[in-house]
């Protein structure tokens, strides 16, 4: 919704009160309900590159007394590090295969530029934030499912108090998707599995998938506003929801076991975030039990 404004006569600017008394009606219900709660965001790498209006929307909601926190990925940065450096980047089933010289790489560009990188931009648009990853004191424990794959983690537990520590000393925990193995080796983690079970770690309120999609649509392409888990279960089996979809589809699912709410929201649209949570009718897909 656009807030217009008119000119009078005079060249004086009138604002439109009644559509600014409109939209803060709307939202008002929304930030009493959403204050004290945990809000667990997952940025995408495909969408890092309007890292700057997603931030500004998450310190909003620390403003307004929301507690956030964000997970994010890297995947873009990672595969030019290793296009930089001539290392193949392979994939399969959606996951990056990761031998050691490519973890290498995954480590430096999720711990030396995204994730200082947010923290840094979330001080210059006036908010606090702290940054970890999976392997700060253990938060993230996994194994090594299948060899073939490299060091990529599935994840056994999550423990959360490093990031309630971090919420609880007034500042936005921002999470590398990282674990550690059980000899003490860090494993690359798919950054939804890292978001939807620390969701569910932080019993949080709502989990949010900021991707480079609308949301789930259906076969003639309009968006779902909200579906069921059952509802969701169909569009898979039909083939409605397919390819890279389904992983993070099956990670909203399997969330909603402690999680209330889940959206996937299109973290390219400007706002998107504050516009989802904060209107009746939102911008993405909500998933509920």
């Amino acid at each position: 919704m656009t807030i217009t404004f008119s000119t009078t006569a005079n060249g004086d600017i009138v604002k439109d009160h009644h559509l600014i008394a409109q939209v803060l009606n709307e939202a008002f219900p929304y930030i009493a309900f959403l204050k004290g709660k945990t809000l667990v965001i997952k940025l995408g790498g495909s969408t890092l590159e309007h890292q700057r209006l997603v931030l500004q929307d998450i310190i909003w909601l620390h403003t307004l007394g929301a507690y956030p926190v964000l997970v994010h990925g890297g995947g873009p940065y990672i595969n030019e590090w290793l296009d930089k450096l001539n290392i193949p980047a392979l994939f399969e089933n959606g996951l990056r295969v990761t031998d050691a010289q490519t973890l290498e790489v995954v480590r430096m560009v999720l711990l030396g530029q995204v994730n200082p990188g947010l923290v840094l931009m979330t001080s210059q648009l006036g908010g606090q934030a702290v940054g970890l990853s999976g392997t700060d004191g253990g938060m993230v424990r996994a194994h090594i499912a299948d060899a073939h794959l490299g060091f990529v983690g599935e994840i056994d537990s999550v423990d959360a108090t490093p990031v309630r520590e971090v919420i609880e000393n007034g500042r936005i925990p921002i999470v590398a998707p990282l674990g550690e193995g059980p000899d003490g080796s860090c494993l690359n983690i798919n950054a939804d599995l890292v978001a939807a079970q620390l969701a569910g770690a932080l019993r949080a309120e709502k989990l949010i998938f900021l991707s480079n999609v609308l949301g789930i649509c259906r076969s003639d392409g309009s968006l779902i506003s909200q579906l069921s888990v059952a509802e969701a279960g169909q569009l898979i089996e039909s083939g409605v929801i397919s390819g890279g979809m389904i992983p993070k589809v099956s990670a909203c699912l399997d969330a909603l076991a402690a999680v209330s709410r889940v959206h996937i929201v299109d973290g390219r649209e400007p706002h998107a975030l504050i516009r989802e949570l904060f209107t009746d009718q939102g911008v993405g897909t909500m998933i509920v039990p």
